[in-house]
């Protein structure tokens, strides 16, 4: 429904990224550290969301072009519309988190700890929030 509440805000949204496996989460932890680029995790592979089908990250389009940064007001204006619309359709935005503020991410836990997560147990809220 996030994506919709974006539509019906009049912010197109392209979803970048969903589930990922464990070799897949582990190069993007590599990245920064080990391999080139800019470190954009602090997730190794089990400690990811998106691992658990429950997280995923967009970038909204202005004139079809995505916004990447928060550069400009206009720039952090839209990001908090985006995070907002995504709070209200029930789920958590990295925008907000405090010690490693991820503006693309969401993620839906239903109350569940990423623990709970690893020893199987999986929100019984129904996941229309995620799209």
């Amino acid at each position: 429904m996030h994506i919709h509440a974006c539509k019906q805000a009049g912010i197109d949204l392209l979803i970048t990224g969903t589930y990922r496996c464990a070799a897949d989460q582990n190069k993007l932890y590599a990245q920064g550290r080990t391999t080139p680029g800019h470190v954009v995790t602090n997730a190794k592979a089990g400690e990811s969301l998106h691992q658990y089908r429950v997280a995923y990250d967009v970038v909204p389009l202005r004139d079809g072009k995505p916004v990447w940064g928060t550069t400009t007001p206009e720039d952090k204006q839209l990001w908090q519309a985006v995070g907002e619309l995504g709070l209200e359709q029930g789920l958590e935005w990295a925008g907000d988190w405090t010690s490693f503020k991820e503006f693309p991410h969401f993620q839906y836990t239903g109350g569940l700890t990423l623990a709970d997560f690893k020893a199987g147990r999986r929100p019984h809220e129904p996941h229309e929030a995620l799209v």
